[in-house]
């Protein structure tokens, strides 16, 4: 399963949207996190306005808060993801290009369809890291917290390949 199908893409934004509408995710501010930024003004958001909330589709102590952006749309979004020390994501695909930021800490992440801590890259505090749509990853945190940034155009969503690793289920 390399790439995303049709029916995964409306599934994984059903999902994004379902998740916006239970209240999982959260944001720095309603009008941010309901539509991207359009160039009205000046956005400006220090790190204790945001609003972190669990995420539905991740294993248990990652945390979300969305700064931009409804994930179940077309438009672009930028959202953070706070995960603890020796935190795991296991191996999944997403339906649209993934664009990664370290922001502090260290996230180890690779490529691959089987969990291979050895084969993973060690990204520091400015780290960066880019994949394309379908292409299988997986990463991990060391012995601190972590916090990424992602940014893309949506709709987003999450595939893990071994269906027991989604916590959705």
């Amino acid at each position: 399963m390399d790439k995303f199908s049709d029916t995964q893409c409306i599934q994984s934004s059903f999902v994004a949207a379902v998740l916006l509408a239970a209240g999982l995710a959260g944001g720095a501010s309603d009008a941010l996190a309901k539509t991207p930024y359009e160039g009205d003004g000046h956005v400006m958001v220090e790190p204790s306005e945001l609003s972190w909330k669990p995420v539905g589709s991740m294993a248990e102590g990652a945390e979300i808060s969305i700064l931009e952006g409804d994930l179940s749309s077309g438009d672009p979004f930028t959202i953070r993801l706070r995960l603890p020390a020796d935190y795991k994501v296991a191996p999944h695909i997403h339906p649209a290009y993934e664009r990664v930021t370290v922001l502090s800490g260290t996230f180890h992440f690779a490529h691959g369809k089987e969990f291979q801590r050895d084969e993973a890259r060690a990204l520091p505090t400015g780290g960066l890291a880019i994949m394309a749509p379908g292409e299988p990853m997986f990463g991990y945190t060391g012995d601190e917290g972590t916090v990424i940034q992602l940014h893309g155009n949506g709709p987003w969503g999450i595939e893990y390949l071994n269906p027991e690793d989604d916590p959705r289920k």
